[in-house]
C-alpha cells in the first residue's frame, strides 16, 4: 500500500507546507544563475514559427460545466503575463516565473485539478490547459526542454482527436515547472489570444529558418498492470524543409507513459504486462 503524506493524515499543515515550497521553489531560481524571460513587446516578431488553437472547453469530465467556464477565466489571467514574452538568447522561460503574477488584480476561479491522484476542483484549477499549449508549441522550436513533467493520470479523452499523444505538461506552482531555454541566436516571442470557443497560440522569431518541425506518434499502445490501464507512446520530431517539403531528420524526443483513467473505445487492444515481455 502505497504510503500517505504527513499533510494527508494532518490537513491542516497543507497551507504551511504549501507556503514553504513555493518560497524554496522561487528562491532556487532565484540562485540557480539562469536568465530568466521578462521583457514584453507591444508589436510582434516578423517571422511565425507555428501556431495552434485549442478548445477550451472540454464536456468530458464528467464534471460540472461551470468548472470549464471557471478554467476559461483562469486562463485569461494566466496568459496575459505571458502574451508578448520575448526570450532572448541565452533565457530561459519558465512558466511560474511568468504566472505568478497573473492574480495581481483578480484572484483565480474554482477548476479542475488533479490531487493526491484525484480528479478535484481547486482555486486555479484548469492551468495545466496552458502549459500544455505551450509545451506542444515549443515542441516545434529548437528551444530546449528544460523541465517538463507529464500527467501520470489521463482522466479524460482529449477534446481534439487529431492531437498526438503524450505531449502533455502539467504544472503545480512549489512543486513542478515548464521551462525551455533559447540556446540559439534566435529571438522568441509568445502570442496568446482567447477567442470564441478556442485559445490560440503562435511563437515568432526575429530571423526567417528554412525548417520546420512536426511531432508524431510512434509504437502506440495499451497495457494492464496490477489491474490498470496504461498507455505507451513514443513521441517523435522531423524536420522538414520548408521548400522541398521533404523530411530531413526523424527523432523520438522521449517515450511517455501514463495511467488511462476513462474507458477505451470497445475494441481496443490492451496487452497484459507479461506479453510485453514475452520472446
Amino acid at each position: 500500500m502505497k504510503r500517505k503524506r504527513v499533510t494527508q493524515l494532518f490537513p491542516f499543515l497543507l497551507p504551511v507546507r504549501r507556503t514553504q515550497r513555493k518560497l524554496f521553489f522561487y528562491a532556487q531560481m532565484y540562485f540557480d544563475r539562469n536568465h530568466y524571460a521578462k521583457a514584453k513587446a507591444p508589436e510582434f516578431l516578423p517571422f511565425c514559427v507555428y501556431e495552434t488553437k485549442s478548445k477550451l472547453l472540454n464536456e468530458n469530465t464528467g464534471f460540472d460545466m461551470k468548472y470549464q467556464e471557471n478554467k476559461v477565466f483562469n486562463l485569461r489571467l494566466a496568459a496575459e503575463p505571458v502574451n508578448g514574452l520575448l526570450i532572448c538568447p541565452g533565457e530561459t522561460f519558465s512558466f511560474w516565473q511568468r504566472v505568478r503574477y497573473a492574480e495581481k488584480n483578480e484572484r483565480y476561479k474554482d477548476g479542475l485539478c488533479v490531487v493526491n491522484d484525484e480528479l478535484v476542483t481547486v482555486p486555479g484549477g484548469g492551468l495545466c490547459h496552458l502549459s500544455n499549449l505551450l509545451f506542444w508549441l515549443f515542441l516545434h522550436t529548437p528551444l530546449t526542454i528544460e523541465e517538463r513533467h507529464p500527467h501520470e493520470i489521463k482522466d479524460f479523452p482529449s477534446p481534439d482527436e487529431d492531437e498526438p499523444d503524450g505531449v502533455d505538461a502539467t504544472i503545480h506552482e512549489g512543486w513542478m515547472d515548464l521551462k525551455v531555454k533559447n540556446n540559439t541566436n534566435l529571438t522568441f516571442q509568445i502570442k496568446i489570444s482567447l477567442n470564441g470557443p478556442y485559445i490560440y497560440c503562435s511563437i515568432f522569431i526575429d530571423q526567417a529558418i528554412g525548417h520546420r518541425y512536426e511531432i508524431i506518434n510512434r509504437e502506440k499502445s495499451y497495457f494492464k498492470k496490477e489491474g490498470k490501464t496504461f498507455e505507451r507512446v513514443s513521441v517523435c520530431r522531423q524536420e522538414i524543409d520548408i521548400k522541398s517539403k521533404q523530411v530531413i531528420s526523424e527523432n523520438i524526443l522521449y517515450t511517455d507513459v501514463c495511467e488511462i483513467g476513462y474507458l477505451l473505445p470497445e475494441g481496443t487492444a490492451i496487452a497484459e504486462e507479461k506479453e510485453l515481455f514475452e520472446i
